[in-house]
């Protein structure tokens, strides 16, 4: 009897192993990105190029950092005091080769509102690059980064 019982413990935990291994492959290949995200996240400074030019560059906040795709605000965001700025997106909504195609961050908060030096007209403008992923619990996270701000004059 205490044999036939060693057994069926052992089944059971074979069974239970078996069936844990086969819910991590389940979270991971199906139902992992499911549970993801997407992060464009970032850092303005207030030059003529939104980049740093030396160690003691001022930052831009309060501008308003908006995310295009094909033509379209598709999410919108306002850097804090140290000029940085986060969105988080719906993965179900973005492919991630699209991101790095199809969208790009615009400001369009006028320069001369954080350096009176600054133009007034025109906006910054960068595409995105993927800096790899994150998994933080369940959920899995791309970041984005922008790839370099330029400045573009327009017209009012």
């Amino acid at each position: 009897m205490g044999l036939k019982m060693s057994v069926v413990f052992v089944m059971c935990v074979l069974m239970l192993g078996a069936s844990m291994v086969a819910e991590a492959q389940l979270l991971n290949g199906i139902v992992g990105p499911l549970l993801g995200l997407i992060r464009v996240q970032g850092t303005i400074f207030c030059t003529a190029n939104g980049r740093v030019n030396g160690t003691s560059t001022p930052v831009f906040s309060n501008a308003v950092v908006q995310l295009e795709c094909n033509g379209n605000v598709v999410s919108s965001t306002t850097t804090n005091n140290g000029g940085m700025f986060s969105m988080v997106l719906d993965p179900v909504q973005f492919l991630l080769s699209s991101l790095q195609s199809e969208c790009k961050l615009v400001v369009n908060t006028p320069l001369s509102s954080c350096n009176a030096t600054l133009p007034s007209v025109g906006a910054l403008i960068s595409s995105l690059q993927s800096i790899g992923s994150i998994v933080s619990g369940l959920l899995h996270i791309n970041n984005f980064v922008p790839t370099g701000f330029n400045f573009i004059q327009t017209l009012n």
